[in-house]
């Protein structure tokens, strides 16, 4: 078997307080150096302005046209269109008093203007600091506050919620500009409270193309993105110039050594938010390769269709969306018929025979691709080359399934804020990776450190701990927190709270999460991320959250149940109702938490890892309850607040019925 990692470093023993920790790895394209930044670049303004003088009349960034309500094609914007755009709106920030090293805020879904917004800031040497569209007003009032912010970019459609929060910010906030128009009220609002306001129009015709361009320095601070976090107040993680070029060149060094980079001839989806590091290095790195960038509508009924009009080569997804694109599938196969299953299984299982082998995905099974798998690769326009997963691991046979299915290759990553996006990826074509977030990334080195209190041990034959990292693309700290930044960052290296398993072939398993973990009244201590995995696996389920009281001995559980899976069974099982009665009926409870134990016992769980009760909630976990992070991520504090009473009602229903 290929190693893809080299050891730089040795293992160091435990020492009073201090845990073991296994030797550090670097990958193999970067064995004799991490990747530095080349000269002559000192801000991702350097990357935009190279691709205009190369590429001006390529398509930059592409929107569908609205005509009488309905969206038709994509109209683009020119790489020389967008340039002349950002550099207007760049001039018209300086006109101000917003100066280099000071702070702008981006509010809204993802859009040309939030690119153009972004790249005026580059332009100035400004910070741009993302507001989460998912976390609504009261986080933007605390970030504006916080991160001092003057001027903010936003959506025409979030400016009432922007004007709502004025009072609080005006101390900071002196200019808003909205993305699209604003109304005279709008302006007299904002004007009430000393702020001005200004369309997109206005703003731009209050530029020029001619003025001088600031200097600009590696060192700045390029952006603050503030992490929702599953606990407490949204942290500020600083990211310069430098370790933000340095991770796009990065994912441009591992494309070239390992598959085919991106070009102008490349197409990218835009939907997953540009207020997360992951589609802003992807978005910066499809401007540096000069390649085209098409927008979503913004509403998730018509991302299907977006994306089959636009016909993208480049996909990146998170695991929630490709789980749905697989769950639709199956569900589709299923239905098929009995002959068209046969024929998909037999492709389905000699393609993976093939790319076990180590054949490459292109030549792994053409034919087949052509005959039975290319319906699946038109689902994604017919066009991907290139599919990556990031933001939470993507389950085992998931991956699998979009390897062997969609015709391109598909890698998983795996990667934070602090660690400005990747640090690690699984690479193309290496199909031991499957399951894994592969090797560190070229700017990176990686090691375990042992998490005794979980039975962790990182100089164990199969090393296992907590990931820590250090190297040229980690966060400068966070902002006005020096005592969470030092609390994550010792000795150089960043404690990263994800547990990981080295694999013989030198690539990282997630296996828990440091935090998430709780002991039952037997002693027994759970990793929940786990748990809550091998139930997600059931068809049955939409959302998992369990729960473990450290006083009870067993575990509870909230589910989202899957509506057309429990209709169908209520129908064959005499049950009536619609979704909302059936999720309260202690029939359909029960057969949801046989068929969990039953994942469960199949999946070689433990005893105390099992079920006891589990609630039926017909409204998926949401953003509004504050019951998940904009990445999706169960807030684990607030779901215990919004269930408590439920979680009470199993704990007593479940004791009840032990008697």
């Amino acid at each position: 078997m290929s190693v893809y990692t080299v050891k730089v470093d040795d293992s160091r023993p435990a020492a009073g307080e201090t845990p073991s920790a296994g030797p550090a790895y670097r990958c193999i394209y970067a064995k004799d150096a991490l990747m530095e930044l080349p000269p002559g670049y000192d801000s991702p303004w350097d990357f935009f302005s190279e691709s205009v003088k190369r590429n001006p009349k390529n398509p930059a960034l592409g929107r569908r046209q609205i005509i009488d309500g309905k969206a038709g094609g994509y109209s683009w914007l020119s790489y020389q269109d967008a340039y002349n755009s950002a550099i207007k709106i760049a001039s018209a920030i300086r006109t101000r008093s917003v100066n280099p090293g000071d702070r702008c805020g981006i509010y809204g879904t993802n859009s040309p203007e939030w690119i153009i917004s972004m790249e005026a800031c580059n332009c100035n040497g400004i910070t741009y600091v993302p507001l989460y569209d998912t976390l609504g007003a009261n986080a933007a009032e605390y970030i504006i506050n916080h991160a001092e912010i003057s001027l903010v970019f936003v959506q025409e459609s979030k400016l009432p919620a922007l004007l709502s929060c004025v009072p609080n910010c005006s101390s900071n906030l002196k200019t808003i500009v909205s993305f699209g128009n604003v109304s005279g009220s709008q302006k007299k609002e904002a004007m009430e409270q000393c702020v001005d306001c200004f369309s997109w129009e206005e703003f731009t015709s209050m530029g020029n193309l001619d003025d001088e361009l600031p200097a600009k320095h590696k060192s700045d601070i390029c952006t603050i993105m503030y992490t929702s976090g599953t606990t407490g107040e949204p942290k500020g993680v600083i990211l310069n110039n430098y370790t933000f070029m340095s991770e796009v060149l990065s994912v441009h060094q591992l494309l070239v050594e390992t598959d085919k980079p991106a070009t102008e001839e490349d197409t990218y989806f835009s939907f997953l938010p540009l207020a997360h590091i992951f589609d802003q290095i992807m978005e910066t790195y499809c401007i540096y390769s000069g390649s085209s960038i098409g927008f979503w509508q913004g509403d998730i009924r018509y991302l299907i269709e977006d994306l089959l009009v636009l016909q993208p080569t480049i996909f990146c997804g998170v695991p929630r969306v490709y789980d749905r694109i697989y769950t639709g599938i199956m569900a589709k196969i299923s239905t098929g018929g009995a002959v068209k299953k046969a024929l998909f299984d037999f492709a389905y299982n000699y393609k993976l025979r093939n790319l076990e082998k180590g054949i490459q995905q292109d030549k792994s099974a053409p034919l087949l691709d052509k005959l039975v798998f290319d319906k699946i690769k038109q689902g994604f326009g017919g066009r991907v080359r290139l599919m990556l997963s990031g933001a939470a691991p993507l389950p085992q046979h998931v991956e699998e399934f979009l390897r062997v299915t969609c015709c391109t290759v598909l890698s998983q990553g795996y990667g934070l804020t602090e660690s400005c996006g990747g640090c690690f990826t699984s690479i193309a074509n290496v199909h031991s990776m499957v399951g894994t977030v592969g090797v560190p990334m070229t700017t990176i080195e990686a090691r375990l450190e042992s998490v005794p209190e979980m039975g962790y041990d990182a100089l164990a034959p199969v090393p296992r701990g907590e990931i820590c990292l250090r190297g040229n693309t980690l966060f400068s700290g966070y902002h006005k927190r020096e005592d969470l930044t030092n609390s994550v960052l010792v000795d150089g290296w960043f404690h990263t709270g994800d547990i990981g398993e080295w694999q013989p072939d030198g690539a990282m398993k997630i296996i828990d999460r440091k935090k998430n973990i709780f002991k039952l009244s037997q002693g027994e201590y759970v990793a929940v991320e786990n748990i809550e995995s091998t139930y997600s696996r059931s068809p049955l389920v939409t959302s998992i959250w369990v729960y473990g009281n450290s006083f009870e001995s067993f575990l509870v559980g909230v589910v989202v149940p899957d509506k057309l899976v429990i209709e169908e069974w209520a129908e064959k099982n005499g049950e009536s109702g619609d979704f909302v009665s059936l999720c309260n009926n202690s029939n359909v409870r029960k057969y949801v938490l046989d068929e969990l134990n039953s994942e469960a016992q199949k999946n070689k769980l433990r005893g105390f890892e099992m079920l006891k009760a589990v609630h039926l909630d017909p409204i998926p976990f949401d953003f509004e309850r504050e019951l998940i992070t904009p990445t999706f991520k169960l807030k684990r504090q607030h779901l215990l607040k919004y269930y408590k009473d439920c979680i009470d009602q199993l704990y007593s229903e479940a004791k009840t019925s032990k008697k």
